[in-house]
């Protein structure tokens, strides 16, 4: 939009919104009664935009709209459409990424499916692309110009205890679902932080507390509804159409806008779990000890291994400030006293910080990891490996530990178990890549100053990860906080990419691709972009990808999807992580 025309479309939004209001006159989009429930059954939206697969000239649409087509939408749809000078444009293009944040042309706070329905029609006759956010966890590269669908008021859940499904609307967080879901005895195939959306973590894939007893979050996934780039409504399940059911469970961010998902729920009620803490002098033996171990336990039990050197920060609670510290995190479906015998050999490593392991309700998983709930800057990359040796699980260490020329949280996932098995229930096997890893080795570090300055990618342009870096305060709070320049964002970040990248090269002879899961930050501004989009999946994969895009989205409408969406007929745009 040109800054001329702001003036009366926000006038004519904020009366046309004023007269409807006054009226008592709600209608909904015309496609609003559809789904079941009408406003809070069918909902909205991936969790996690991503970048521009082209660039798209900074503020400026392709055919600015017009304040009778803004009255329009504004007529049309249940939820608020703001546009910039708006009150309550800046908190509804914010989530939880601090380093990176929409500047779109137009949002729509959808409420209902008919709310993304007359989103993506008024988008389609403006010429503007779509971009999609809940929680903005995994928010890679912010839009620039074009409109957002803000998903983060369609929360609504329903439990089926004796079918043991739920159904999520696109703003539900996994914390909802664990909530609605434990007084059955049932869990879903959450991630570790109940902050994070469900709906593009699940599309990402989903690595989470249970996930080598009962694989990832998308294999349990029963039915997905769709709002396409031409504006339909569908319902897509894998007798309905198996082509794009199985794209979208692991690789269905830039497909569609998804308004609702179906899903099995699991039988646990209760787990063995927490954490065993190693100080920074016991950290060799740890991770020797961790590697050995995860090849002896069963598929019942889910773990990872993260360290992080925490700063000398007064908002640090006292045991953590400076030290360095190895954290083995353990989720055990099996009885308390199993779970006592598989961890004696970690115990076996020596004295402890701290020992957290116990019984808990389900409810408590996200005790496990302790993800921080603040929103903060961050960037990340990871990558998926066959195998590892002690000896570069070290030299990684070495490399991002304290003596890093910046703050870098290390975490190793265990996979393996049910995730190497494809398919769900009904074994309609979905895309997500890279089934076979045997570890996931993840790199996240904080960006100091980014979010006190100008948002990084301003100039350049839903919650996919499983959880944020690890650190909570402590990643706004790095010097020069609250005084950083862009330019000195720009540093900071290409200091933190120039850390990953030598870190990830000491695990080479064992990489086999990346999780989209968990890639955080605007990575499709990277020179190898390419590469890091093609790394989501085999080359078929990527290939077959490629050609439903193509035919479900020629235009690229949704061109802000994640780095494992696929392009029509070009390379795919790379972008954001999951924790949705």
């Amino acid at each position: 939009m040109e800054s001329n025309d702001r003036t009366p479309r926000t006038r004519q939004t904020r009366h046309t919104r004023h007269t409807r209001q006054a009226s008592g006159a709600r209608p909904g989009g015309p496609d609003s009664p559809a789904g079941p429930g009408g406003r809070t059954g069918v909902t909205t939206a991936p969790a996690t935009p991503a970048t521009p697969t082209t660039p798209t000239t900074p503020n400026t649409p392709a055919t600015p709209a017009t304040p009778a087509a803004l009255a329009e939408l504004v007529r049309q749809t249940r939820g608020p459409v703001l546009v910039p000078g708006d009150a309550g444009y800046d908190a509804e293009r914010s989530g939880f990424q601090l380093a990176y944040r929409h500047r779109p042309d137009v949002i729509v706070g959808a409420e209902c499916a008919g709310d993304v329905v007359a989103a993506v029609r008024f988008a389609r006759a403006q010429g503007l692309p779509v971009a999609v956010q809940a929680t903005g966890h995994g928010l890679s590269a912010a839009t620039d110009g074009g409109l957002l669908i803000s998903t983060r008021r369609m929360s609504g859940v329903r439990v089926d205890a004796a079918a043991r499904t739920a159904r999520a609307e696109a703003g539900v967080v996994w914390g909802q679902v664990v909530e609605a879901a434990a007084p059955y005895g049932l869990a879903p195939l959450n991630g570790s932080s109940p902050g994070v959306g469900v709906i593009s973590y699940t599309l990402g894939g989903g690595v989470g507390v249970l996930a080598r007893t009962y694989g990832f979050a998308a294999d349990q996934v029963r039915s997905v509804d769709l709002v396409t780039a031409d504006a339909r409504q569908l319902h897509v399940t894998a007798d309905s159409d198996p082509e794009l059911f199985r794209a979208l469970l692991g690789g269905g961010h830039g497909l569609g806008v998804v308004t609702a998902m179906e899903f099995g729920l699991v039988p646990v009620a209760r787990l063995y779990g927490g954490q065993l803490v190693f100080g920074g002098e016991r950290i060799d033996e740890a991770l020797a000890a961790y590697l050995r171990w995860t090849g002896t336990v069963p598929d019942e039990l889910t773990s990872s291994l993260a360290l992080i050197a925490y700063p000398d920060l007064p908002q640090l609670p006292e045991p953590l400030r400076g030290r360095y510290l190895a954290q083995i995190r353990i989720a055990y479906t099996g009885s308390a006293e199993e779970g006592e015998r598989l961890v004696a050999p970690l115990r076996a490593v020596g004295p402890r910080v701290s020992d957290e392991l116990r019984e808990m309700p389900y409810a408590d998983s996200h005790t496990i990891h302790r993800d921080p709930s603040d929103p903060h800057a961050y960037d990340g990359d990871n990558a998926l490996l066959s195998g590892l040796d002690a000896a570069a699980l070290l030299r990684v260490a070495a490399l991002t530990g304290p003596d890093a020329p910046t703050m870098c949280v290390l975490q190793l996932n265990h996979l393996g178990g049910a995730m190497a098995k494809r398919g769900g229930p009904e074994e309609a096997a979905g895309s997500v890549g890279h089934r076979d890893a045997r570890f996931a080795l993840r790199l996240l570090s904080p960006l100091p100053g980014a979010e006190a300055g100008e948002d990084l990618g301003a100039e350049t342009g839903d919650d996919l990860g499983d959880g944020g870096p690890g650190f909570g305060e402590a990643a706004s709070d790095g010097p020069g906080s609250g005084e950083a320049s862009a330019e000195g964002s720009d540093a900071a970040l290409a200091t933190v990419r120039a850390l990953h990248a030598e870190a990830l090269a000491a695990v080479a002879p064992w990489r086999i691709g990346r999780s989209v899961n968990f890639l955080f930050g605007s990575h499709g501004e990277r020179p190898d972009a390419a590469e890091v989009a093609r790394s989501v999946h085999d080359a078929d994969e990527h290939r077959r990808l490629a050609g439903l895009k193509a035919h479900h989205d020629p235009e690229n409408v949704f061109r802000f999807h994640p780095s494992g969406a696929a392009a029509a007929d070009r390379t795919p745009a790379v972008g954001t992580a999951v924790r949705g």
